[in-house]
């Protein structure tokens, strides 16, 4: 079973940036997408050539924002949106399908901001995400992917001292954030497999961070325990162009 997960900034405009043929030549299981930017029936619209794929979208109520999309070729016996919490429900952040033994959720997790002005909120999001995935992993294994908008260790981050507690996605809240979610019986696939390996999963757009490769791994494949016997590998397409993201790639043999 192939997963690939991608923050697209746009589903839209990575249409136009030839998203489909970037997945398609992956032959993927699962596609999950994050930032979407779009309503559901503007999802459907700019995805409508994986015809071979169920598509379920979650939309922010703010038209052009946020959002979230899965693409599977098995049919789900569940789709859930959101965690349940309208306080959190409101940006589509959250999509899970459930299938006969596991779950999938893809995940676009609220920036800090700038200044962190949004620091606060974002802890209270992390716990009850924690939470939220908890309530999942006591009724089967869960799969998580998807951008979590924070670096959890110096080597997922291109420049450490001078972005540590300034910077969204690189202050301690975060980071303990974070390491409390993988507490809750999660590993993360990239770094088991790859634990002295630096490779990013986002570049900014100014100052061609891209090019000169400072960037951020920011975008994660988390999976239950139970999983770790059945992951294959774990990858960064960091080659695919399209977003200020690249996909990221779970392989498992199950």
């Amino acid at each position: 079973m192939k997963i690939i997960s991608w923050n697209v900034n746009g589903v839209r405009a990575a249409v136009k940036k030839n998203l489909v043929g970037n997945l398609k030549k992956y032959s993927p299981d699962i596609i999950c997408l994050q930032e979407t930017k779009a309503q559901d029936e503007e999802v459907a619209e700019a995805l409508a050539k994986f015809k071979d794929y169920q598509l379920y979208s979650n939309s922010a109520e703010r038209k052009g924002y946020a959002g979230t999309a899965i693409l599977t070729r098995a049919m789900p016996i569940n789709v859930l949106p959101d965690m349940g919490i309208p306080v959190h429900d409101q940006e589509g952040r959250i999509l899970a399908v459930e299938f006969s033994t596991f779950y999938v959720v893809t995940v676009y997790v609220p920036n800090s901001g700038r200044g962190l002005v949004r620091l606060d909120y974002r802890k209270e999001w992390d716990d009850s995400f924690r939470q939220y995935l908890a309530s999942l992993q006591r009724q089967k294994p869960v799969i998580i992917c998807g951008d979590f908008n924070v670096a959890h260790q110096e080597i997922d981050i291109a420049r450490p001292k001078s972005n540590y507690n300034k910077t969204a996605g690189y202050t301690q809240n975060e980071i303990d954030g974070f390491s409390e979610i993988l507490d809750t019986g999660l590993i993360d696939t990239y770094r088991h497999r790859n634990p002295d390996k630096v490779e990013y999963t986002w570049w900014s757009y100014m100052f061609n961070a891209r090019k000169r490769n400072i960037g951020w791994r920011i975008d994660y494949f988390l999976a239950s325990n139970d999983f770790l016997p059945e992951v294959k590998d774990s990858y960064i397409l960091t080659h695919v162009e399209g977003s200020d993201h690249c996909p990221i790639v779970l392989e498992l043999d199950y």
